[in-house]
């Protein structure tokens, strides 16, 4: 009993790292390592190694604002900077938000459409159809508040889906019989290089995400005493987010960068644990994408309604007839793919590949406010904090310009 209660926690102290590893490592997150890993092998791994290092400065930046103003992100923003260039932020993540369901649910409508052709008889389901059915069940558990154990089935499923990966990958580089220098090939001009770097960043330093940290951090009730255990969480957050994210990448160098398979579709996906994975990599995989997709869509769900209120500076009540009608218009988004067709991976990437556009601002806005002797007192960012949010700066402007560049080749 002594144990379990210590177990219990343990994981309680470190709930906002468990969000940020759930939300984070996804159907957005899988899909564009699988992308990268199929056509780039670990070339660009540099981006995720540097989107994870750079995040952890953010995260714990986010909380510390947040621990000492008392107040959450948005509503620091708009006290500070005044009420339109916080709604432009807040506008920017809405966007951000409704196209990674729109992307999201492509991609698992696909994915179990492929699953259920190929694995039983039934002839009547279709894209729309499928869609509909998960869409319908986000909405209820939404409307019920009856989403705890839906969430946590969800994750076991994701984590699998992780484990498989994680295993894949040793396995890759234990048996494929090539050099590690063969996993670094040269990128090849084109390809759309730079929007799977941007949305390799986006995926992992999502303003969505960093924005939930801080209404995350409020509801934890943390207090200045907790700023080291904040610095843990934040840490164990992106390590286990580097890995899992470096793991899938790997898989997909071994199992199609290196068997020359191109990944154009969701379905493509399905190859990336290959056939260490046996006979069940194509179930393990469809289980794993719509836990991941379904986990991550439901917190997009509340996403939103937990900006307005982050702006508002209200309780965050999600019985509110406006939130509710606000998460079921959410929701219904994920139709359009599969209603009106289009490629999901590519949509899905794209969407990661916004979140350079407001990272800029938001860490500009940090180091400002987190240099106030006002609002901080005591506690604003040292020397070496200030140089790491100064390089974070430099890095999300390097990215905005490989974002913006990306999607100009995209669509030409």
């Amino acid at each position: 009993m002594i144990l379990s209660e210590k177990l219990k926690r343990r994981l309680k102290d470190f709930g906002p790292a468990f969000f940020i590893i759930g939300y984070v490592v996804g159907t957005g997150s899988v899909t564009s390592m699988v992308v990268s890993g199929a056509k780039f092998g670990l070339s660009l791994s540099w981006a995720l190694l540097l989107s994870c290092f750079f995040t952890y400065f953010l995260l714990i930046s986010i909380s510390k604002l947040t621990i000492v103003s008392g107040n959450t992100l948005m509503f620091n923003f708009k006290k500070t900077f005044g009420k339109p260039i916080t709604l432009f932020v807040i506008t920017a993540l809405v966007v951000s938000i409704v196209s990674s369901v729109i992307g999201v649910m492509g991609v698992v409508a696909e994915v179990a459409m492929e699953w259920i052709s190929v694995k039983t008889s039934i002839s009547f389901l279709n894209g729309p159809i499928i869609s509909s059915l998960f869409i319908l069940l986000l909405i209820s558990l939404f409307w019920t508040g009856k989403h705890e154990n839906f969430i946590k089935a969800m994750s076991i499923m994701v984590g699998f889906m992780a484990l498989a990966f994680m295993i894949t990958s040793v396995m890759v580089l234990k048996e494929s019989g090539k050099s590690i220098i063969d996993f670094f090939p040269q990128l090849p001009q084109g390809d759309n290089t730079g929007l799977i770097i941007a949305g390799i960043v986006g995926t992992t330093m999502a303003g969505v995400c960093l924005a939930s940290r801080s209404i995350l951090v409020q509801e934890e009730d943390w207090k200045v005493g907790d700023l080291e255990k904040d610095k843990k969480d934040a840490m164990s957050s992106m390590v286990m987010t580097f890995l899992i994210s470096l793991a899938i990448m790997i898989s997909a160098t071994g199992t199609l960068y290196f068997t020359g398979v191109h990944v154009d579709d969701a379905t493509d996906l399905m190859h990336a644990l290959g056939p260490w994975a046996g006979e069940f990599a194509l179930t393990l995989f469809t289980l794993g994408i719509i836990a991941a997709g379904l986990s991550s869509i439901f917190p997009n769900l509340l996403l939103f309604p937990w900006l307005i209120s982050d702006y508002t500076g209200t309780p965050r009540n999600m019985k509110r007839p406006l939130f509710k009608v606000i998460a079921v218009l959410v929701a219904l988004s994920g139709l359009i793919v599969p209603l009106l067709g289009g490629k999901p991976i590519w949509i899905l990437i794209a969407s990661q590949a916004l979140s350079p556009f407001v990272m800029p601002l938001i860490t500009l806005f940090l180091i400002i406010l987190l240099n106030k002797s006002e609002l901080m007192k005591t506690h604003k960012a040292n020397l070496g904090l200030n140089i790491a949010l100064g390089a974070t700066f430099i890095f999300n402007c390097f990215m905005l310009y490989i974002a913006i560049t990306g999607f100009i080749d995209f669509l030409m």
